[in-house]
């Protein structure tokens, strides 16, 4: 099997985590500037069996699209058309950024530990990635 790669996408900087190969577990990956998201993708397939890419949908409580949504939809067009080989999914990311700062307390991370955006980001993606292992 291949793996499964989630985007949490963001303006600044973007969070990836990845599956195993038998798409069981989900790991924090990395975080990376948004800038270079599509070289870094492209780098990445060239060396792991990629086989989906899970990209976070922000949306309002009451299901609604939200603000950030008009970033991601000329995002999403860029890597359709660089990398179309790889199908993408979308998955309601709501709420993850909170449970990702949630999981870091938990987790006992010091407060200045917390601060660290990418450090979010990259748990923000786990759990979109989380999420779509769990509706399968």
């Amino acid at each position: 099997m291949a793996r499964v790669l989630a985007i949490d996408f963001g303006k600044v900087r973007t969070g990836i985590a990845i599956t195993d190969e038998f798409q069981m577990i989900a790991s924090g990956l990395t975080t990376v500037s948004t800038k270079e998201l599509i070289p870094f993708l492209k780098d990445y397939i060239s060396k792991e069996n990629v086989e989906l890419f899970v990209v976070g949908e922000p949306k309002q409580m009451d299901a609604t699209a939200s603000e950030s949504e008009a970033l991601i939809i000329p995002f999403l067009q860029k890597l359709l058309k660089a990398i179309p080989q790889i199908p993408v999914a979308r998955v309601d990311e709501r709420f993850t950024s909170k449970m990702a700062f949630q999981s870091m307390i938990d987790s006992g991370l010091k407060k200045k530990q917390r601060k660290n955006k990418a450090l979010v980001d990259e748990i923000s993606a786990t759990l979109i990635l989380q999420s779509y292992l769990a509706s399968k």
